[in-house]
Protein backbone atom coordinates (compact mmCIF):
# COMPACT_ATOMS: atom_id res chain seq x y z
CA UNK A 1 0.00 0.00 0.00
CA UNK A 2 2.72 2.34 0.69
CA UNK A 3 2.42 2.62 -3.71
CA UNK A 4 -0.96 4.34 -3.14
CA UNK A 5 -0.46 7.98 -3.03
CA UNK A 6 -3.65 9.70 -1.53
CA UNK A 7 -4.08 13.44 -3.08
CA UNK A 8 -6.74 16.09 -3.70
CA UNK A 9 -9.25 15.61 -6.67
CA UNK A 10 -8.59 16.84 -9.90
CA UNK A 11 -11.58 16.97 -12.84
CA UNK A 12 -8.92 14.57 -15.33
CA UNK A 13 -10.56 12.08 -12.27
CA UNK A 14 -14.06 12.50 -13.19
CA UNK A 15 -14.17 9.37 -15.60
CA UNK A 16 -12.22 6.56 -13.32
CA UNK A 17 -14.45 7.95 -10.63
CA UNK A 18 -17.50 7.06 -12.68
CA UNK A 19 -16.22 3.83 -13.59
CA UNK A 20 -15.56 3.31 -9.81
CA UNK A 21 -18.81 3.92 -8.70
CA UNK A 22 -20.82 2.01 -11.67
CA UNK A 23 -20.43 -1.46 -9.97
CA UNK A 24 -21.84 -0.10 -6.82
CA UNK A 25 -25.28 0.87 -8.42
CA UNK A 26 -25.57 -2.17 -10.72
CA UNK A 27 -23.89 -4.94 -8.48
CA UNK A 28 -25.01 -3.88 -4.74
CA UNK A 29 -27.22 -2.44 -2.31
CA UNK A 30 -24.02 0.33 -0.73
CA UNK A 31 -25.71 2.86 -3.06
CA UNK A 32 -29.60 3.32 -3.34
CA UNK A 33 -29.09 4.08 -6.91
CA UNK A 34 -30.64 2.30 -9.75
CA UNK A 35 -29.12 3.85 -12.93
CA UNK A 36 -25.15 4.16 -13.06
CA UNK A 37 -24.95 8.57 -13.15
CA UNK A 38 -23.08 9.61 -16.34
CA UNK A 39 -19.46 11.61 -16.12
CA UNK A 40 -21.27 14.32 -16.21
CA UNK A 41 -23.56 14.21 -13.81
CA UNK A 42 -21.06 12.43 -11.62
CA UNK A 43 -18.90 16.03 -12.81
CA UNK A 44 -21.66 18.12 -11.62
CA UNK A 45 -21.95 16.39 -8.35
CA UNK A 46 -17.99 16.95 -7.71
CA UNK A 47 -18.28 20.64 -8.85
CA UNK A 48 -20.47 20.86 -6.44
CA UNK A 49 -18.29 19.99 -3.53
CA UNK A 50 -15.43 21.97 -5.63
CA UNK A 51 -17.71 25.42 -5.09
CA UNK A 52 -18.13 24.37 -1.52
CA UNK A 53 -14.61 23.46 -1.05
CA UNK A 54 -15.42 20.09 0.82
CA UNK A 55 -12.60 17.48 0.72
CA UNK A 56 -12.54 15.12 -2.32
CA UNK A 57 -9.15 12.91 -2.21
CA UNK A 58 -8.17 10.55 -4.15
CA UNK A 59 -6.42 7.39 -4.58
CA UNK A 60 -3.75 6.83 -7.03
CA UNK A 61 -1.58 4.12 -7.76
CA UNK A 62 0.65 4.00 -10.92
CA UNK A 63 -1.32 7.03 -12.33
CA UNK A 64 -4.56 5.69 -11.82
CA UNK A 65 -7.81 6.35 -9.47
CA UNK A 66 -8.36 3.45 -7.39
CA UNK A 67 -10.52 4.58 -4.73
CA UNK A 68 -11.77 8.36 -3.78
CA UNK A 69 -13.27 9.64 -0.34
CA UNK A 70 -15.08 12.67 0.11
CA UNK A 71 -17.02 14.91 2.50
CA UNK A 72 -19.97 17.55 2.17
CA UNK A 73 -23.21 18.58 3.87
CA UNK A 74 -25.21 15.73 5.67
CA UNK A 75 -27.98 18.24 4.50
CA UNK A 76 -28.70 21.38 2.88
CA UNK A 77 -30.24 22.98 5.49
CA UNK A 78 -28.08 25.91 7.35
CA UNK A 79 -28.31 25.03 10.81
CA UNK A 80 -26.79 21.45 8.90
CA UNK A 81 -23.79 23.47 8.21
CA UNK A 82 -21.20 21.80 10.52
CA UNK A 83 -21.80 19.04 10.11
CA UNK A 84 -20.99 16.34 7.14
CA UNK A 85 -21.77 12.70 5.66
CA UNK A 86 -18.85 11.12 4.26
CA UNK A 87 -18.41 8.53 1.09
CA UNK A 88 -15.67 6.07 0.41
CA UNK A 89 -15.46 4.06 -2.78
CA UNK A 90 -13.02 1.60 -3.79
CA UNK A 91 -12.20 -0.01 -7.37
CA UNK A 92 -13.01 -3.38 -6.65
CA UNK A 93 -9.36 -4.93 -6.73
CA UNK A 94 -8.87 -2.92 -4.21
CA UNK A 95 -11.35 -3.92 -1.56
CA UNK A 96 -9.82 -5.43 1.80
CA UNK A 97 -6.79 -4.03 1.63
CA UNK A 98 -6.69 -1.28 4.42
CA UNK A 99 -6.99 1.27 1.45
CA UNK A 100 -11.00 2.68 2.80
CA UNK A 101 -9.02 3.02 6.38
CA UNK A 102 -6.18 5.12 4.83
CA UNK A 103 -9.05 7.01 2.92
CA UNK A 104 -11.27 7.70 5.86
CA UNK A 105 -8.66 8.66 8.00
CA UNK A 106 -7.57 11.51 5.74
CA UNK A 107 -10.44 12.34 4.90
CA UNK A 108 -11.35 13.18 8.68
CA UNK A 109 -8.45 15.43 8.88
CA UNK A 110 -9.20 17.49 5.97
CA UNK A 111 -13.09 17.46 7.08
CA UNK A 112 -11.66 19.19 10.49
CA UNK A 113 -9.63 21.45 8.48
CA UNK A 114 -13.28 22.27 6.07
CA UNK A 115 -14.57 23.54 9.90
CA UNK A 116 -16.82 20.23 9.95
CA UNK A 117 -17.82 19.34 13.84
CA UNK A 118 -19.37 16.12 13.23
CA UNK A 119 -19.11 13.41 10.65
CA UNK A 120 -22.22 11.08 9.62
CA UNK A 121 -21.51 7.52 8.30
CA UNK A 122 -24.48 6.68 6.27
CA UNK A 123 -24.64 2.63 5.78
CA UNK A 124 -26.28 -0.17 4.12
CA UNK A 125 -27.36 -1.99 7.24
CA UNK A 126 -26.09 -5.27 5.93
CA UNK A 127 -22.08 -3.89 5.46
CA UNK A 128 -20.48 -5.08 8.20
CA UNK A 129 -17.41 -4.29 6.72
CA UNK A 130 -17.99 -0.62 6.65
CA UNK A 131 -19.50 -0.77 10.05
CA UNK A 132 -16.06 -1.75 11.33
CA UNK A 133 -13.98 0.20 9.20
CA UNK A 134 -15.92 3.50 10.56
CA UNK A 135 -15.61 1.69 14.48
CA UNK A 136 -12.18 1.84 14.14
CA UNK A 137 -11.71 5.17 13.30
CA UNK A 138 -13.89 6.29 16.17
CA UNK A 139 -17.47 6.16 14.84
CA UNK A 140 -20.26 5.01 17.20
CA UNK A 141 -23.35 3.59 16.44
CA UNK A 142 -26.12 6.24 16.62
CA UNK A 143 -29.36 4.18 14.97
CA UNK A 144 -30.84 1.68 12.49
CA UNK A 145 -33.73 2.36 10.24
CA UNK A 146 -35.49 -0.98 9.25
CA UNK A 147 -36.15 -1.27 5.67
CA UNK A 148 -36.28 2.33 4.39
CA UNK A 149 -34.99 1.14 0.96
CA UNK A 150 -35.78 -1.28 -1.78
CA UNK A 151 -33.41 -2.33 -4.37
CA UNK A 152 -32.93 -6.05 -5.82
CA UNK A 153 -36.47 -7.14 -4.84
CA UNK A 154 -35.84 -6.45 -1.14
CA UNK A 155 -36.23 -4.06 1.68
CA UNK A 156 -32.76 -2.70 3.16
CA UNK A 157 -31.96 -0.98 6.44
CA UNK A 158 -29.85 1.84 6.89
CA UNK A 159 -26.91 2.12 9.93
CA UNK A 160 -26.37 5.55 10.69
CA UNK A 161 -22.69 6.27 12.91
CA UNK A 162 -21.39 9.54 14.20
CA UNK A 163 -17.69 11.39 15.23
CA UNK A 164 -17.61 13.99 17.04
CA UNK A 165 -14.17 16.22 15.00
Amino acid sequence: MSDIILRPFEWRDVPEITAIYRPYVTDTVITFEYDPPSEAVMAGRFGTMVDLGHPIIVAERDGAVVGYAYASFYRTRVAYRFTCENSIYLRQDMIGQGLGGRLLDKLIEESRACGFKQMIAVITAERANSVRLHEKAGFIHVGTQEATGFKFDRWIGVTYMQKAL
